[in-house]
């Protein structure tokens, strides 16, 4: 089973979001912040990622770059989800190791054709 974590300092988000990508048939685990996101990587690298850009401790970007730095972290498909929808905001979160991008609010349409554009599921699955 594929497995994704899910960052964010909303605990609303995190629930909305774990209950989408679970019915991808993921596993999902959360974390509130960049801090312990890396941590948990550091344990154990997830297959995904779904990353908030803003949070207390460690931001979305600093993450993803230290993130790209560990051994096998570049191996996890990183998808930012942020109300910042600017091009230099996408654009740096891009650079930093983001693979795609998602705006908020987000539902599980946006969600699913997100991860399949990275291959991380199948045209197979149904959003819901």
């Amino acid at each position: 089973m594929k497995t994704c974590l899910v960052v964010d300092d909303s605990r609303v988000i995190r629930k909305v979001a774990r209950r989408i990508i679970e019915g991808f048939g993921f596993q999902v685990e959360e974390s509130p912040d960049g801090a312990q996101a890396l941590e948990f990587c550091r344990a154990t690298m997830p297959d995904a990622i779904l990353l908030d850009r803003n949070m207390p401790i460690m931001n979305g970007i600093d993450f993803v770059k230290t993130l790209r730095r560990e051994p096998e972290g570049d191996q996890p498909i990183v998808v930012f989800c942020t109300t910042e929808n600017d091009i230099p905001s996408i654009t740096e979160a891009l650079r930093a190791g983001a693979d795609e991008y998602i705006m908020k609010p987000f539902d599980a349409e946006i969600v699913q054709s997100k991860f399949q554009q990275v291959g991380l599921i199948g045209e197979d699955r149904r959003a819901g």
